[in-house]
């Protein structure tokens, strides 16, 4: 794995967004230990929501929003001058969502997802696990859908690229690293396309010429016939 980041000397930034119960505090965990154990530099946010209501003892107020909004961007720019990826608890988005959701305010929309925007990575966590109570911070299983809608139209209005997570346990934690080792091979792999090869093929879905997706594409449109055999026989095993 490359622990080469976008840019020289910047952090790496992935934003772990979901509604409340689908596991993206464990995620951040996990994946925080995972990371560190090959040896790159984590720092891993918390969300500022739920410190506000430990600090506080009661959910945020609709006027008490922004400033949650703020703090939690403000806590992610800190960390990316102390690691080399940052693993964020959600993002200001969030807080714009359930702004929405809760108090039906879209105020904070735009200047969330400008500030969302800054994530090189946005992992989107299903809701295929089941609801489990935490204290006041969650307001109950018949939230989580709206805001998983209200969430994912912002992201599709802001035109933010995001991986859904799915599946339980390890296999959660397997398929969110396996986008994270995507980002981080990204360098390697751009490097590799611009070698001395005559010709490659390039995915229209990823950025990786070596996709099979190529070579399979490549087999139907010259040779028809042996890509129905080859197909033929794999559908046999």
């Amino acid at each position: 794995m490359s622990e080469a980041s976008g840019d020289a000397g910047r952090a790496l930034v992935i934003g772990i967004v979901g509604a409340e119960s689908t596991g993206k505090t464990l995620l951040v965990k996990e994946l925080g230990r995972t990371l560190r154990e090959r040896g790159l530099q984590v720092v891993a946010v918390p969300e500022a929501l739920r410190l506000f209501c430990d600090r506080e003892g009661r959910t945020p107020r609709a006027d008490e929003q922004r400033a949650i909004a703020q703090e939690q961007t403000r806590c992610i720019a800190a960390a990316t001058q102390r690691g080399a990826i940052v693993l964020a608890d959600t993002t200001a988005l969030m807080t714009a969502v359930y702004s929405e959701v809760i108090f039906g305010d879209t105020s904070l929309h735009a200047q969330a997802l400008a500030e969302h925007a800054r994530c090189d990575l946005t992992l989107l966590t299903a809701l295929d696990l089941p609801w489990v109570p935490d204290g006041i911070i969650r307001d109950g299983p018949q939230v989580r859908e709206a805001v998983d809608t209200c969430l994912r139209r912002l992201l599709h209005e802001g035109g933010v690229p995001h991986a859904l997570v799915m599946g339980k346990g390890l296999r959660r934690q397997a398929n969110a690293l396996s986008c994270i080792e995507h980002l981080l091979n990204e360098p390697a792999r751009r490097q590799k396309q611009t070698g001395p090869s005559r010709w490659r093929w390039f995915c229209d879905n990823c950025d990786d010429g070596e996709c099979e997706q190529h070579w399979l594409t490549r087999a139907v449109s010259s040779d028809g016939a042996a890509a129905d055999t080859s197909a033929g026989q794999a559908d046999a095993t």
